[in-house]
């Protein structure tokens, strides 16, 4: 009997979770409809948005601090705790004013210098960021709501910089908290969003609590995606940590949780065979799945061996593992970008297309100087996504000949252990699987995956002079003919050096009981505007 029969045996029983069949965690029956209980993706093992880039962990700060811009579900920038903007004609000084009445979670209001110290350290991690601290001559408080950014010159996406969606966001933190280092975690979690994070009820692994903030004022538009009024509509929400699918599943039908953010595609039919479930689509621009090496250490700092990968890799195989046999969920993605936006290409994708030619990347693998040394490979086990991809990595990397060092861990450590830069005997690492939402990847501006800056780079440190000189051709780009031509190079030349490795592109179910109301599709999980009936 395979995985899948497996599991669908077992969540098919649906009194499983009660009766003893499965061993479920103690979640108190009839809780009140003024509780959300929701099973993320992944244990929040650590809650800083800026030190990592996690998306649990950005999906759960967004509950807990607000951006001064949102994304709508278009992909526009809107005000948010921003009342009014002026730019000079020149481009070069934004002076922002932040509406009034906004407060911290102890009280305190929201000032100019709160968002000066949290977009300074915001800065130091993000990619756009770093981009603005390059041109960047000042930026201070000019009043109590009133901060000014001076440029030595034009930044023509500074909106969308502040409020895009993928991480790290722009999130604005009382000013004794942003001045933490970037580069080491906050512990203290006060925030500016519309519920606050309840610390004492943490218990990573196990579950997170966020509670309604009462003297949080949201905007009067109607809510889209990251902006607009941002209104709570229960008490509390708790996170339930459940990283065996079958009881989650089990759970989802007894009703002992009420979300479910990401189903396994094997649970689904059992999942839409209950009359009190909704299964659907999380989200129409679905996720690109990423095989990530790192450039520092041998054998992946040699491009040769970078290559032997998507010359023997077999994209299918890793979207089977993960979707099974719908074949309306998966699509073979050639390239970087995401499929159906106007930005999508496949140029220089050739090395992905057609039969996968396992003795020619052997000979290449040879070619790079890999002599058998371990390649240490971060699997989390307690994530579906990358569970499934790294059992398929490590059967295609020993069937290269290498000597495969399988660290199966959980998410929560892969987050941590993937920003270390120490050799792989040492702590450090040689690829870890993620994925990166579609939302993400639709150009250059949010991608944080596709930089190739070295350093300051994202996990993986990679470098390539041809990404980043079409990246800064984009964002130069004077029409869409123009970006179209940028992105064409870029993706090749991302591919020839290898950024990453695309395992492929592919949709996510999401499911919920038909007593929640106000589930929207997008690249997270919304909770805004969701409510709960007995």
């Amino acid at each position: 009997m395979d995985r899948r029969t497996v599991l669908k045996g077992l969540a098919g029983a649906s009194g499983l979770a009660l009766t003893g069949g499965l061993s479920a965690p103690a979640i108190a029956q009839g809780a009140s409809a003024r509780t959300l209980r929701f099973v993320p993706q992944a244990n929040l093992a650590n809650f800083d948005p800026i030190w990592g880039t996690q998306y649990v962990v950005r999906n759960a700060a967004a509950l807990v601090w607000d951006t001064l811009y949102g994304v709508d579900s278009s992909l526009v920038p809107q005000r948010q705790m921003v009342e009014s903007e002026e730019v000079t004609d020149d481009g070069m000084t934004w002076t922002f004013k932040l509406r009034s009445g906004l407060k911290f979670h102890d009280g305190e209001p929201v000032l100019s210098k709160d968002v000066v110290a949290s977009l300074n350290r915001w800065a130091a991690r993000d990619p756009m960021g770093l981009m603005l601290k390059a041109i960047q001559q000042e930026l201070t408080a000019v009043d109590d709501r009133t901060f000014k950014w001076v440029l030595k010159q034009p930044f023509p996406k500074m909106l969308y910089a502040l409020a895009k969606n993928n991480s790290p966001c722009a999130f604005i933190m009382p000013e004794r908290i942003a001045q933490t280092d970037p580069f080491k975690q906050i512990s203290d979690y006060v925030g500016s969003g519309p519920m606050k994070f309840a610390t004492g009820e943490w218990v990573p692994g196990a579950k997170a609590v966020f509670e309604k903030f009462t003297d949080y004022a949201p905007r009067q538009e109607k809510a889209s995606w990251l902006a607009g009024g941002k209104q709570i509509l229960v008490d509390r929400v708790e996170w339930v940590v459940m990283p065996d699918p079958a009881t989650a599943a089990a759970a989802l039908q007894n009703g002992e949780i009420d979300w479910w953010e990401n189903p396994i595609a094997d649970l689904v039919p059992v999942l839409k065979n209950n009359k009190n479930i909704n299964v659907d689509i999380g989200d129409p621009l679905g996720n690109i799945g990423s095989f990530r090496m790192n450039f520092l250490y041998p054998p992946f700092n040699d491009v040769r061996a970078r290559r032997a990968v998507l010359m023997a890799m077999s994209q299918e195989d890793y979207m089977r593992a993960l979707v099974g046999d719908d074949d309306t969920l998966w699509k073979p993605l050639p390239g970087f970008f995401t499929p159906g936006t106007p930005l999508y290409t496949e140029m220089g994708g050739e090395i992905l297309m057609g039969k996968r030619d396992l003795d020619a990347a052997k000979k290449l693998l040879a070619e790079s100087g890999y002599s058998g040394q371990p390649v240490t490979c971060l699997v989390a086990q307690d994530q579906p996504i990358t569970k499934a991809m790294g059992d398929v990595t490590a059967d295609l990397l020993k069937k290269l000949g290498m000597n495969v060092d399988f660290v199966a861990t959980d998410w929560g450590t892969v987050g941590a252990r993937r920003a270390l830069k120490t050799p792989p005997g040492q702590g450090g690492w040689n690829m870890f699987h993620t994925w990166h939402a579609g939302a993400d990847c639709i150009n250059p501006a949010p991608y944080t995956a596709i930089r190739a800056n070295g350093d300051k780079a994202w996990f993986g440190w990679p470098t390539s002079a041809g990404t980043e000189k079409e990246v800064t051709s984009w964002f130069e780009a004077k029409n869409l003919d123009e970006e179209k031509a940028a992105i064409g190079r870029l993706n090749k030349a991302a591919m020839d050096d290898v950024v990453y490795a695309p395992t492929g592109f592919f949709l996510s179910y999401t499911a919920w009981r038909k007593n929640v109301s106000g589930v929207t599709k997008g690249p997270l999980p919304f909770f805004w505007g969701v409510s709960k009936t007995a």
